[in-house]
């Protein structure tokens, strides 16, 4: 397997190879290797390929692998060259392939083209924009201390399972007008998928409990976003309403979630973010989007015939995934992170996340409750002990175990 330590056992990769050359051996991106040392891998792939990598996001699934800042604006930003729709590349995949149900066909913003993505974009960004900004403080706080209550007096918890999951999960909830019961089944659904474990099911069991969504919300309508998509003039059928709400919900759990978590790894970790004179959660927050982001690899795009970039062939109808943390660690741009929004963590182009500003808000509140509620909280192991989930597309821990003097409940 190729390693970030031996990148001479990588092979050059032609631009435009005779059929019969060899081809260099794809960098697998599901593998344990690649989850614990994904800088290491995207430096030596950039050492190697420059901007454009042969990968495979599941055992014989091939893609290529954007890591250039430059090349994926670019990428990003053509729709008429290189297509969300999956469909031609869909017709040859296993029905138990790992990674479709993450980048299958849905009648949503996220897997369409033309006219289809514009109608799609418009029920979806006019549904998330009707959300009250301002009313996310309070209703994070709502949710956060009642999960701290459930842990605060033993000292100790992981602040994934036991905190930035289930408040992500009940903010989300909330925003899309979801009871408990359906968004639990949402939840399981939405993390088998992400990390490969019987997707099928997972996808299965993600559209039932959004469709029981959708027809509860035709009965008992609300101030949501399932209720706005409903009402939209785009007048979307069933089946397109479930899957905007699968984009909402994929681009929420896994992605809200870790980055929560990571960003609270950061803080507890770096000194910067401690003292007298310390730097903000608005600095690690920009700071963890630019480095680290928690949707590592995705913005995925099918060129709709083989098309010549950077020198490089890109054979038509094949993934070309977008490495949103290599692009924002790309050294041609490198810069302060402080105030500086142009990293591509939320997206670029016509399918960047129109969620952005809300996910943003979450985050912060979250992660500034629980140092209000906890201001002595520390890792309770060493950072290299800390185990990172294997999957091509996210960058999340398995746990953040930590440690604190045990509080009183909060009110």
């Amino acid at each position: 397997m190729t390693t970030p330590d031996n990148p001479s056992s990588f092979v050059g990769w032609n631009a435009a190879p005779p059929p019969a050359a060899p081809q260099p051996a794809p960098v697998p991106l599901y593998a344990p290797e690649f989850a614990a040392d994904p800088h290491g891998f995207y430096a030596a792939m950039r050492r190697r390929f420059g901007s454009l990598v042969p990968v495979e996001l599941s055992p014989g699934i091939p893609a290529t692998l954007v890591i250039g800042y430059r090349t994926a604006v670019q990428i990003n930003n053509d729709p008429e060259r290189f297509r969300a729709d999956p469909r031609i590349w869909e017709k040859d995949i296993p029905a138990d392939c790992p990674v479709l149900p993450m980048l299958q066909y849905r009648p949503n913003a996220l897997r369409s083209a033309g006219l289809a993505h514009t109608r799609y974009r418009k029920a979806s960004v006019d549904s998330i924009d009707g959300i009250n900004l301002y009313d996310i403080h309070l209703e994070i706080e709502q949710m956060a201390i009642p999960q701290i209550n459930t842990f605060c007096q033993d000292g100790e918890a992981d602040l994934i399972s036991q905190y930035a999951l289930p408040v992500t999960f009940a903010y989300l909830n909330v925003m899309v007008g979801c009871p408990a019961d359906i968004g639990q089944q949402v939840a399981q659904g939405m993390a088998m998928m992400f990390e490969g474990n019987d997707p099928g099911e997972g996808n299965r069991l993600f559209v039932g409990a959004l469709a029981e969504l959708v027809k509860l919300k035709r009965l008992d309508p609300g101030d949501d976003v399932t209720t706005r998509l409903l009402n939209h003039a785009e007048t979307l059928t069933d089946e397109e309403l479930i899957h905007q709400l699968v984009t909402i919900y994929g681009a929420g759990i896994e992605p809200l979630t870790n980055l929560i978590a990571n960003t609270l790894l950061l803080m507890l970790t770096d000194d910067r973010f401690s003292g007298a004179v310390a730097l903000t959660t608005r600095d690690a927050l920009n700071e963890l989007l630019f480095k680290d982001p928690p949707l590592a690899n995705f913005g995925i795009t099918y060129p709709a015939q083989p098309s010549r970039v950077d020198g490089v062939w890109l054979p038509a109808n094949q993934p070309v995934v977008t490495s949103m943390a290599a692009c924002n660690n790309d050294p041609s741009i490198a810069g302060q992170y402080n105030g500086n929004n142009s990293h591509l963590a939320w997206g670029t182009g016509p399918h960047a996340c129109p969620a952005q500003d809300v996910a943003y808000s979450v985050a912060h509140y979250a992660i500034d409750q629980l140092f209000d509620a906890l201001p002595e909280i520390r890792v309770a192991c060493p950072v290299d002990q800390l185990t990172w989930r294997p999957g091509p597309f996210h960058r999340s821990l398995a746990m953040l175990p930590v440690i604190f003097r045990p509080s009183r409940f909060l009110f």
